[in-house]
């Protein structure tokens, strides 16, 4: 069998201008070594790799896209990209849309595909919103789950909104959940009004950023936080039930 390279789960920023403000030196040094990137979002992350420092050279890489739109046979494809035209081992970086890659985010599935081809699989330090709105949120972090999406209708965001809350008091665990930016209040008005007035909840927007918010209370107190907005940031919603 050819020996093929490495992949390395690279971290990106979760805003702000400068990678150096959450990205490890060691991780910067790694990304100016290699030459190919699957990526979720390519001009997102020409920016990123040029402030990373690669000005200059962005137009040497090879970028290929995974994102919710790609098939399984493209993504078989990127297979191609661990080895040169000569047949040599070349090493690959997946990069997200922001924060880990791989998680809640398509290039899981060049992750899996790498483990079952027994490509090397290195994943590097960086910025997960989720677990620093876990940290900041004083819920329960010794049990969580992360929930993804909820349903985008309302009635039915309701009804997931309940049988979340009832796991999390069965379970007294942390659940986590995610929002596309420009329904966050809807999602914040949806759970302030399904909730029972004992439950904590946490909103956590713009984590790493000048802009950062986070607000943690229990449905009551948020009640009578009714101006609050959350606006179209990125946002990580918590809420953690009494048993």
């Amino acid at each position: 069998m050819k020996e093929k390279g490495t992949l390395y789960l690279i971290p990106s920023p979760l805003g702000g201008d400068d990678p150096a403000d959450v990205i490890p030196g060691s991780v910067l040094e790694r990304i100016r070594s290699i030459r190919r990137y699957v990526v979720e979002e390519v001009r997102t992350v020409r920016r990123y790799l040029s402030a990373a420092g690669l000005r200059g050279h962005i137009d040497e890489l090879e970028f290929r896209e995974l994102n919710e739109h790609t098939s399984h046979e493209e993504v078989s494809d990127l297979m191609n990209m661990f080895t040169d035209e000569n047949g040599n081992p070349t090493d690959v970086g997946l990069i997200s849309e922001a924060g880990l890659p791989a998680v809640a985010d398509p290039g899981a599935l060049l992750v899996a595909l790498c483990h079952s081809h027994g490509i090397k699989v290195v994943p590097l330090v960086g910025p997960s919103s989720l677990m620093l709105a876990l940290m900041a949120s004083g819920l329960n972090g010794q049990s969580f789950a992360f929930c993804g999406y909820l349903p985008a209708k309302s009635d039915e965001r309701k009804k997931a909104i309940r049988e979340i809350e009832k796991r999390s008091a069965q379970l007294n665990q942390t659940e986590i959940f995610i929002e596309t930016p420009y329904r966050n209040d809807q999602m914040l008005a949806d759970l302030v009004a399904t909730l029972q007035p004992q439950t904590m909840l946490c909103a956590a927007a713009d984590l790493t950023t000048d802009s950062q918010t986070i607000v943690s209370l229990s449905v009551r107190e948020w009640k009578r936080k009714a101006d609050f907005r959350i606006g179209k940031r990125p946002c990580v919603f918590l809420i953690l039930a009494n048993s």
